[in-house]
C-alpha cells in the first residue's frame, strides 16, 4: 500500500471531524493529518481507515478509533522531547502519533505475535521509538523512569501502582479504568505522594493483561 493524495485528503477530513468532536490541540490534529493510518491496518480495511472507528488487528486486539487516540494524546499535553511510556503498542499507530509530536516513546506490547509484526513495521516505516519491548505493561519500565507522561491503551481493572510511581512530578498518567466499560482517567502527579485525579467519560477498550508469573 502507498500513501497517496487521496489518503491525505481523507486524513484532513478526519482531523476536521475530530476538531468538531472537541479536539483542540493543533499538534494532535496535525499528527492525525500526517500519520498514514491505513498503513497500520489490514489492506481489506483500507477504504475505511479514515472513518472514526476502531478496527480489529492481530491477536484479538484493536486499533483504537481516531477520536480515542486524539483524546488520550491531548490529555497528555505532549511537548517535544517529553519521555512518554506507552502501555500496549498494538499496531503502533498511537506510537507514531506521539513520535510525530516529537516525544521520546518507550513502548511495551504484551502479545508476542503483535510485537513481532509491529517491530517489522516500525523498521520498514523508519519509526524509531526509544525502546520497544515485549513484556508486562503492569510493570512499566522502571529503568527508564521517571516519565513526563504515561498512556495506557487497554482497559485496566485498577491503576497499576508501578505506573503511578514511574511518573515525574508534574507528569500525567492517562488510563481507561474499569472491566467491561472503562472511565478515561487522568492522574496529574502533584508531589511524591499527591495525585490529582480527573474522570473524563466512558470508553471501551480491550483488557490490559497482567503477567501472573
Amino acid at each position: 500500500m502507498k500513501d497517496t493524495l487521496k489518503h491525505k485528503g481523507m486524513r484532513n477530513k478526519l482531523a476536521k471531524l475530530l476538531a468538531k468532536k472537541g479536539i483542540k490541540d493543533e499538534k494532535v490534529l496535525d499528527a492525525i493529518k500526517t500519520v498514514p493510518r491505513h498503513l497500520f491496518l489490514d489492506s481489506s480495511f483500507e477504504d475505511h481507515a479514515y472513518q472514526d472507528k476502531a478496527f480489529p488487528i492481530d491477536a484479538d486486539q484493536t486499533i483504537s478509533q481516531p477520536y480515542t487516540v486524539a483524546f488520550q494524546t491531548e490529555l497528555l499535553q505532549v511537548k517535544p522531547n517529553d519521555s512518554i511510556l506507552e502501555i500496549g503498542t498494538g499496531s503502533g499507530y498511537q506510537t507514531a502519533i506521539l513520535l510525530h509530536m516529537g516525544a521520546k516513546v518507550f513502548t511495551i506490547e504484551r502479545q508476542q505475535e503483535l510485537f513481532k509484526k509491529t517491530s517489522r513495521f516500525f523498521k520498514k516505516m523508519n519509526y524509531r521509538p526509544k525502546k520497544f519491548v515485549f513484556g508486562d505493561g503492569y510493570k512499566g519500565m522502571p529503568e527508564h523512569a521517571p516519565f513526563d507522561g504515561i498512556i495506557v491503551t487497554a482497559g485496566a481493572p485498577q491503576v497499576p501502582k508501578a505506573l503511578m510511581s514511574q511518573l515525574k512530578i508534574g507528569g500525567r498518567l492517562v488510563i481507561p479504568v474499569g472491566v467491561n466499560n472503562q472511565i478515561m482517567t487522568m492522574y496529574l502527579r502533584k508531589s511524591e505522594k499527591e495525585f490529582e485525579k480527573q474522570e473524563l467519560g466512558h470508553f471501551r477498550f480491550v483488557p490490559l493483561l497482567e503477567d501472573k508469573n
